[in-house]
This record gives C-alpha cells, sequence and structure tokens, in this order.
C-alpha cells in the first residue's frame, strides 16, 4: 500500500468514525524544537556529561576532528547531532559504562 493509499484510509475512517459518533483515540506527541549550539555550549554538554571528546566522537557515530571542530567553532553540528546534543543538555540520555 503506498503512502497516499495509508492517508487514504486513515481519512476515510476518521471521517467515518466521526459521521456514525464513534470516539477516536488521539495521541498526540510533541517534539521540541532543537537548539542551535555554539562551541562554548559543545564543551560544557560534554563536560556536564562526563565525557571526553573521544567517547562524545563514539556516542555520535563521528569522528574526534568533528567533535574538536564544533568546540574550536570551526563547524557546528546539524541534524541528528543537534538532537542528540540536546538530549544529553536536557539529561534525557544517560551514558552508562558497561
Amino acid at each position: 500500500m503506498t503512502i497516499f493509499e495509508e492517508l487514504n484510509q486513515g481519512l476515510s475512517s476518521a471521517i467515518e468514525a466521526n459521521r456514525s459518533g464513534k470516539q477516536m483515540r488521539v495521541t498526540t506527541i510533541r517534539i521540541p524544537d532543537v537548539k542551535r549550539y555554539v562551541a562554548k555550549d559543545i564543551k560544557r554538554i560534554r563536560k556536564k556529561s562526563g565525557l571526553t571528546q573521544r567517547m562524545l566522537a563514539d556516542f555520535m557515530g563521528l569522528s574526534v576532528k568533528t567533535i574538536e571542530a564544533w568546540e574550536r567553532g570551526v563547524s557546528k553540528p546539524t541534524g541528528p547531532a543537534r538532537r542528540l546534543l540536546t538530549m544529553l543538555d536536557q539529561g534525557e540520555v544517560v551514558l552508562v559504562e558497561s
């Protein structure tokens, strides 16, 4: 089934349920905005999390050179890296040694 067909089927079901007076369960998921980080933020998050540059690089699947560049302000994290930094900063991810 294509995405269009799935959406069409879902909308048709919702319209039918609305017409028949059926109760529908609705789930709302709030996805918070992702902050843009500068060099000092990245270093603060890394240190607060108790990570070395190597550990942060391994966790994020990046090279140490990338982390170093972020912390020097030469480049900035984008996309999923920003989300992971946000999660680390907010304590949503806790790394433990195995």
